[in-house]
């Protein structure tokens, strides 16, 4: 009987044993731009905001964070800035609807969150955090925007920072003034110094490079590396609404860009993107790559996770993009992966 007792003991160790390994990995999702403002918001409001969002959100249901780079202020007031052509201001709809997709965690250090003025940012924040949303990047003044979020999950600290290196400069945020995190190497450096003291990991987004197009400028893989040997482990790039490649570097691993997410446009040029899981553990740091299609024609306003060969070709078109960086993702049971 006493053996017994020991074999049921024993077996009921082994079975809980995987579910403590489990329980340990932080899990991240991190994908591209939300605009859902503009030319077609009229189609959006008939649909209802939460129809963007009804092909990916049972990839995000797992995970303890789920960021992503919000392209537009969500306010009903502000002031027009016009000197720009695209100007983007989203219903205040849509703060719930990205909060039930499973967001927690968004950034505004971008070209459109000043769209609107101060007014309209102070609107997005307090809109953000009534349906507990928290975001990085922007502020009503240069310490709010560079503050960031720090997380304790699963007996670790995480830490968020955003910044942005895209025109025009007046959405910059200043001692006295609101608008965006801006970029400089300065303040990149020292912010992510600091993050660094605090936490296990630090996870740093930029707006940069050129729009609709797969190649890196050099200026973001300086930034991004300097941000890494500052004591960044993941940087997480948007902007050029299209995919870039994949960067290793030292102990760190850079996407310089995840393309559009759910996004208000009938580009034929934004067809495919990815959703990035950072798996982390004690011992292991791995991201997951899932292709999802985002092309109008295909999918409507929708993004589709894809499978099979269309999936394989999404990686394809990223090794071939991260070749220049000597990164390759593996592939495995239709599971693609890059360890870091």
């Amino acid at each position: 009987m006493k053996s017994l007792i020991t074999n049921m003991l024993v077996a009921i160790l082994l079975l809980c044993q995987p579910l403590q390994l489990y329980a340990a990995e932080i899990i991240i999702n991190a994908v591209g731009d939300i605009m859902l403002a503009g030319r077609w918001a009229p189609l959006l409001r008939q649909k209802g905001y939460d129809y963007p969002f009804a092909g990916v959100r049972k990839e995000l249901l797992s995970s303890d964070i789920n960021i992503a780079n919000l392209e537009s202020p969500i306010a009903e007031g502000g002031q027009e800035f016009s000197e720009k052509k695209f100007r983007f201001r989203a219903e205040p709809p849509v703060a719930k609807a990205i909060r039930s997709a499973g967001f927690n965690l968004v950034t505004l250090a971008n070209n459109h969150s000043m769209d609107f003025g101060g007014g309209a940012l102070s609107e997005t924040l307090q809109n953000l955090s009534e349906n507990g949303i928290a975001w990085i990047g922007a502020g009503n003044d240069l310490a709010e925007a560079r503050k960031m979020a720090l997380y304790t999950i699963k007996g670790k600290k995480v830490a968020f920072l955003s910044y942005s290196l895209t025109q025009p400069i007046e959405f910059f945020a200043g001692q006295n003034r609101p608008g965006t995190a801006p970029g400089y190497e300065k303040l990149v450096t020292a912010d992510i110094a600091s993050a660094r003291k605090q936490a296990d990991y630090v996870i740093v987004s930029f707006h940069w490079g050129k729009e609709a197009t797969g190649t890196v400028q050099q200026y973001q893989r300086a930034a991004a590396r300097k941000a890494i040997d500052a004591g960044a482990d993941v940087i997480i790039g948007h902007h050029p609404h299209v995919l870039q490649g994949i960067e290793r570097y030292k102990n760190g691993i850079i996407f310089y860009s995840l393309g559009n997410f759910t996004f208000a446009s009938k580009s034929a040029t934004a067809d495919v993107s990815a959703i990035i899981r950072l798996r982390l553990t004690e011992d292991r740091r791995e991201a997951e790559i899932v292709p999802l299609d985002v092309l109008h024609r295909r999918v409507g306003f929708q993004p589709q996770i894809l499978t099979g060969e269309r999936s394989t070709a999404v990686i394809e078109k990223l090794n071939f993009l991260s070749e220049p960086f000597k990164t390759t993702i593996e592939s495995k049971n239709g599971i693609h992966t890059i360890p870091f």
